[in-house]
């Protein structure tokens, strides 16, 4: 949690300033020309995509079936750090259900909105910024964040009455994810060499790990060359499960000195890996830097499931992975600590995880 209870500005609903018929986005979303979109970028590498594997094999029977879609996962963790999944075993219908609710949810009335308006103390509810610096370039985005795990941070009262089906809709589907999220952390563990279990154990066990969602709602932008929907940076926390708008792409992975937008598929998540499992890995796993571009015709809605460590354990790498010739690189932090560089300073690239590496 941040010590800081309130923003450091007016906070304006980017929503709120396309509705009032901006041809020209304010000043403070207007990036520094280095920052931005570049299309001469994009369009020379439209070909690449992050890998997709089918995640139906690593139920089956058969021992080389499981082994051979545990190593593609391991190869996609290696070399990109993202991964799309198909067959993944969360039900279709839900997942288009639960974003149609917040679809409808960030087109409601500003005021009914405003009823759950967030602060930097917690970030829990609806929310347009991220750091409490002052002055700092905004993101051309508006989101709603809520905690589903631990049971002792949720609180239903602090999501969205309306619509109606909102909260049973995030009931039924953040079960289903996080048990993905427990699935994919099994897989993880043993292709590092760990005990299957290992990797859970260290963020607190089934019952105690963040398990927390942001809904990102990104509204049409009549210059989406000068800014971002979100500005590049590493998740802080373990992995995060996206459920992307399959018919606007906006999210962009940093592979090879290349922005590389990913083309999303139907009913696929988005798996990245995030800081706090390139610290437990000792980097033999890494997060990777990714940006949102967005787009002058479309909005976009996206499910962002953040599973993360319970925020009061200490992480550290992994014994089983500190060698003679391995010293560990990393400090013990508990989560808690380490997730107050962003929520105060907002997205900076991967200048926390790698300013906390021990020189080798």
């Amino acid at each position: 949690m941040s010590s800081v209870e309130s923003w450091p500005e007016p906070v304006v609903r980017v929503q709120h300033l396309l509705d009032s018929g901006i041809k020209d986005i304010p000043e403070c979303y207007v990036k520094k020309p280095s920052d931005r979109p570049s299309l001469i970028t994009e369009s020379a590498i439209s070909e690449m995509n992050i890998p997709v594997i089918d995640l139906q094999d690593l139920f089956s029977d058969d021992d080389l079936l499981r082994q051979t879609t545990a190593s593609l996962v391991d190869s996609a963790c290696r070399e990109w750090g993202f991964f799309q999944v198909v067959n993944h075993g969360v039900h279709h219908q839900l997942i288009e259900a639960t974003r149609e609710a917040w679809r409808e949810f960030f087109h409601l009335p500003l005021e009914e909105k405003q009823k759950y308006a967030n602060s930097p103390s917690t970030y829990e509810g609806y929310g347009s910024r991220l750091g409490v610096e002052k002055g700092v370039s905004l993101d051309w985005s508006d989101y709603f964040f809520l905690h589903y795990l631990p049971i002792s941070l949720r609180d239903e009262r602090k999501w969205p009455k309306l619509p109606v089906s909102c909260r049973e809709l995030v009931e039924k589907y953040s079960k289903e994810v996080v048990e993905l999220g427990g699935k994919l952390m099994k897989i993880f563990s043993t292709n590092l060499g760990l005990k299957e279990n290992y990797l859970q154990e260290a963020f607190g066990g089934n019952e105690n790990i963040g398990a927390c969602l942001r809904v990102n709602y990104y509204p049409k932008c009549p210059q989406p060359g000068l800014t971002l929907g979100i500005s590049p940076h590493s998740d802080p926390g373990g992995m995060t499960i996206l459920f992307p708008d399959e018919n606007v792409s906006g999210l962009q992975v940093h592979h090879k000195n290349n922005w590389v937008t990913v083309k999303p598929l139907p009913n696929a998540f988005i798996v990245n890996l995030g800081d706090q499992l390139q610290v437990l890995s000792n980097a033999n796993y890494r997060s990777v830097e990714h940006r949102v571009i967005v787009n002058a015709e479309k909005e976009r809605v996206s499910l962002a499931y953040f599973y993360n460590p319970r925020g009061d354990i200490p992480i550290k790498p992994a014994e089983k992975l500190i060698t003679e010739d391995n010293a560990p690189l990393y400090p013990c932090m508990t989560f808690n600590e380490y997730r107050l560089y962003i929520r105060t300073r907002g997205p900076r690239g991967k200048a926390q995880v790698e300013s906390l590496k021990s020189p080798q």
